[in-house]
């Protein structure tokens, strides 16, 4: 009994270093595929249920990081595809909470409104070509890094994200946000 509730503690520990390092960015990613802050948030919720519930099937083949990006994306798409959520769901898309910046007041207006609508854009994309743009500038990681997290081609992954660059310029060009 000692040892197993010895395992549990640690397993605590381990999920609330999970949630405190990957939190924010498990929300973002929800985000992404719901485009409801609230729902996000469920399901950022569920997605550390479920690590909890599996962390000793965690083999370390991989970090972390990688392993609950994967449960984020597996639980969201398993999400979006629900039938409740195409039948029964109302889209109103909901503003991210920005970070805040060292700059003059209208200086971080102007950039906020600018994230804004290119993050609107990036959301009206298609998911396959939403999701590079998304681990790739938003969380920084690499195109081998996103290719094994999708696991996908590096190559598919770089062409993913040219045309994601394109259609972003396309919609950019029309809706006339930075010119």
């Amino acid at each position: 009994m000692n040892g197993e509730q010895t395992e549990r503690s640690t397993d605590k520990e381990i999920l609330v270093d999970l949630m405190e390092s990957y939190g924010g960015m498990v929300v973002r990613i929800a985000f992404t595929y719901v485009k409801d802050q609230q729902l996000a948030e469920d399901l950022a919720q569920d997605v550390f249920i479920r690590c909890y519930q599996h962390l000793h099937t965690f083999e370390h083949r991989s970090s972390y990081k990688t392993w609950v990006y994967r449960i984020t994306i597996n639980h969201c798409k398993d999400h979006v595809r629900s039938w409740s959520f195409r039948n029964l769901i109302p889209f109103e898309p909901m503003k991210m909470e920005k970070g805040k910046e060292t700059t003059s007041i209208s200086d971080q207006i102007l950039k906020e409104e600018e994230n804004q609508v290119l993050f609107q854009k990036v959301l009206k994309l298609s998911v396959k070509l939403r999701e590079v743009i998304i681990f790739y500038y938003y969380e920084e990681l690499s195109v081998e890094e996103v290719a094994e997290l999708l696991g996908v081609n590096v190559n598919t992954v770089k062409t993913r994200l040219h045309r994601a660059r394109n259609s972003l310029k396309r919609m950019l060009k029309g809706g006339g946000a930075f010119e």
